[in-house]
């Protein structure tokens, strides 16, 4: 059975539904009319930078800094228009899961992260594997001074995450398990919320991504930006994913998994984004990844721009592994999550024309020279505020539907907007450059 039709299926019972083939089509004809309409109405923009650079490059620049921006972002806003997932059923009958998580000193985290755990609100047995990988500050000490008899810690010398969580995969007992980072608080429902979609979801899911979102949006500005990331950007992308068959990141911070499915792949690749690799892997089989966006894990995120740079560079090196481990999907299997796999192809020319066109032509736009930034630029901003506020309206009624009180900055949004790209694109090429040329791995 095709991935569209068994979704569409198990919403049989909806009064109205509009099958996810048909939202993909609406969706990509809106911003097809989005890019051609912009591409008429850019004509002088780029017969004037042409003057400039030449033909040929000047539509290039303004292909990558405008084009293709505004239409991903249209196809982004329609989609999640579209989304309207059906309720969980939180009254089914639940089964035991285990939770799996890799620790690497996180003596100063743990804590608070088995505080969580013990306040799960989940009517089946919940069995926790951790693996200590060669901590040196007593993560392994503190585990197993708590007692509990559903906790059992693995020690292993350090070798990485993967690695770890591998060692602790053949301790995995339940068909179905999670995974959570060491310093991911989770939400008293989220377990069972994410096990809800995971059950209700189609037979073809091997993976639901829970979400989240930032626990520390106080600590800097930095930490500011990041909330809005996850709360607006990262959380839509992942909804227009899963709508369509396919999130891209079953990411290690919380996330369900077939634990059959997952030994089939042969567990997490040595890699530094073996979460995106292993769902790649998934979409790769023909496996669906879905999403639920009430299955709340609260995350640290970094509070310096030295540790925001250190990891959204290896997120940009896991995007590069997963291209080209399985970047073939797009050829070898044309089903719908093959579309984002090939927009992933783009977005390292979408952060060098970022990096290069857009930011130096913001600098020439100060001395009154718009040669770069144009009028089309400034229409993928409304697209951009649109989108924010949409989901914002949709995770308030999530936080909402918790009981959570969440205040987010204003400030934190203003810089996201204005400035998060500035450093963002950047710290990318770093990444895309360090995974194509070969540059020793750190985990």
């Amino acid at each position: 059975m095709a991935d569209g039709e068994a979704h569409d299926r198990a919403h049989k019972n909806r009064k109205f539904y509009v099958p996810v083939r048909a939202k993909f089509i609406i969706a990509t004809a809106f911003a097809a009319v989005w890019f051609f309409v912009s591409l008429w109405i850019s004509e002088p923009w780029i017969e004037s930078l042409s003057e400039e650079v030449g033909e040929p490059l000047g539509f290039i620049i303004i292909l990558f800094v405008a084009l293709l921006p505004g239409f991903l972002m249209a196809h982004l806003l329609m989609s999640i228009l579209l989304d309207y997932p059906p309720p969980l059923d939180l009254e089914m009958e639940f089964p035991p899961v285990t939770i799996l998580m890799a620790a690497y000193n996180e003596a100063e985290n743990i804590a608070l992260t088995f505080q969580a755990i013990e306040q799960l609100e989940y009517p089946a047995g919940i069995e926790i594997v951790v693996v200590d990988d060669g901590s040196t500050d007593g993560t392994a000490e503190a585990l197993e001074a708590l007692g509990w008899p559903n906790l059992r810690v693995i020690r292993a010398e350090h070798g990485g995450k993967a690695g770890a969580l591998n060692l602790g995969l053949e301790h995995v007992r339940t068909p179905v398990f999670l995974t959570i980072d060491a310093d991911t608080v989770l939400h008293g429902q989220a377990v069972k919320r994410l096990m809800a979609r995971f059950l209700s979801d189609p037979p073809t899911t091997a993976a639901v991504a829970g979400s989240v979102i930032s626990g520390n949006p106080d600590a800097s500005m930095i930490c500011r930006m990041q909330e809005w990331d996850y709360y607006a950007a990262i959380s839509s992308v992942k909804r227009q994913q899963s709508l369509f068959q396919g999130a891209l990141v079953a990411q290690g911070a919380i996330s369900a998994y077939h634990t059959i499915l997952v030994r089939g792949e042969r567990g997490w690749p040595s890699v530094v984004g073996e979460d995106i690799v292993l769902t790649w892997a998934f979409l790769k089989d023909g496996w669906r990844v879905g999403y639920e966006t009430t299955a709340i894990g609260f995350t640290m995120t970094p509070q310096t721009l030295k540790g925001f740079y250190r990891q959204r560079k290896r997120w940009a090196r896991g995007m590069i592994e997963g291209l080209k481990r399985h970047g073939d999907i797009v050829w070898k299997r044309p089903h719908l999550p093959a579309f984002f796999v090939a927009v992933d192809f783009l977005f390292p020319f979408l952060d060098t024309f970022y990096t290069f066109a857009f930011i130096p032509g913001i600098i020439l736009a100060f001395f009154g020279k718009f040669y770069i930034v144009g009028p089309l630029t400034l229409l993928v901003l409304p697209l951009t505020f649109i989108i924010v506020g949409i989901m914002s309206w949709k995770e308030h009624k999530v936080m909402k539907e918790l009981g959570i009180e969440h205040k987010r900055s204003h400030l934190g949004l203003v810089l996201f907007m204005l400035f998060y790209q500035f450093i963002m694109s950047p710290t990318c090429i770093v990444g895309y450059t360090q995974e194509l040329l070969g540059f020793t791995k750190k985990w």
